[in-house]
């Protein structure tokens, strides 16, 4: 399906191009908030037609880059949100707001990005789902111990969330391919330009959502949050190849490291401290899915090698 294929590749361009519309004419995507939970799972089902459980059995039997991401989830993200506040002489407030994006788990569009960038899927859903157990907490333990607040996770919430908007769309996915696979394969470039489109639409609300926002931020606000995500993305990468992990791996950590819960910590911020320390949560939720699109584009052209050089094999997404 070349024209899908096309389509896909300028996947970065309609991102940045329907952000950047959204931003100028909120008022075209505003209304449509509603839609973004129905738009989160019809992506995942779409992801979960593409996988067999025998994907799932493959990171369950090598569980070691679970781990490895979970850790750096936790570590890299909050400490380069306090060193890049401290950096950058961010205000209290807003160092405040940096370090509740950093103690969050990574967020379900990760999933989204990795399965556009020829990540792994499987192990992407994966690593979200037991950063969100383990957030429960270390996203309270970690503010605390960063910046002297306590805040409290709304846990039933955030898993009936996950359980409605990851779970259970994925897993219908994954048994409509135990008995469809031959035919899915066929349509899979068709299957991530539905995902593409949806998380392009979905990119076009938040920024329209928060175009008001927008306005009130200082150039400050917008370089550490660009920093703070570059950071989390690098370092995923940078760590996963140094243990020696293959490309494919490395991606996934990279973008689950890079890519936070930051819906959350808006609302830990709004909740427990100020409308300023909302701030950053607000501009990562828009800029971790552009600077995300960007790096799938860029990723997707690339083709994932193995070790002996030889180019692996990857979805036809």
């Amino acid at each position: 399906m070349p024209i899908f294929e096309r389509i896909n590749q300028l996947f970065p361009i309609w991102a940045i191009l329907l952000a950047a519309l959204a931003a100028w004419q909120p008022s075209l995507f505003a209304d449509f908030a509603f839609m973004i939970k129905t738009l989160l799972a019809i992506i995942m089902f779409a992801m979960g037609l593409t996988l067999s459980k025998h994907d799932f059995l493959g990171v369950l039997r090598a569980p070691l880059p679970i781990g490895i991401g979970v850790i750096l989830q936790f570590t890299v993200m909050p400490l380069a949100a306090l060193f890049v506040s401290w950096f950058l002489r961010l205000s209290p407030e807003l160092t405040i707001g940096m370090v509740l994006v950093g103690a969050t788990a990574g967020g379900t569009a990760s999933n989204v990005i990795t399965w556009l960038a020829n990540g792994h899927v499987a192990l992407s859903v994966s690593m979200t789902l037991t950063s969100t157990l383990i957030s429960v907490a270390a996203t309270p333990l970690l503010t605390a111990l960063l910046v002297g607040h306590t805040v409290d996770v709304p846990v039933a919430g955030m898993f009936m969330s996950i359980a409605q908007l990851v779970i259970a769309p994925i897993a219908l996915g994954v048994i409509i391919h135990h008995f469809l696979g031959r035919q899915i394969k066929q349509v899979e470039p068709a299957l991530a330009t539905l995902a593409m489109a949806a998380i392009v639409f979905i990119i076009a609300i938040v920024v329209a959502l928060n175009a008001d926002k927008l306005s009130t931020l200082g150039p400050l606000v917008i370089v550490a949050v660009v920093l703070h995500n570059f950071i989390g993305l690098a370092g995923g990468y940078a760590v996963g190849r140094g243990l020696g992990f293959d490309q494919r791996v490395a991606r996934t950590i990279a973008i689950e490291v890079g890519m936070q819960n930051s819906g959350l910590a808006v609302a830990l911020a709004n909740q427990f401290f100020t409308a300023t320390a909302a701030l950053p949560g607000a501009l990562f939720s828009i800029w971790h899915n552009v600077s995300g699109s960007v790096l799938a584009g860029f990723w997707k052209r690339r083709p994932i090698r193995d070790e002996t050089g030889d180019t692996a094999s990857e979805p036809a997404a």
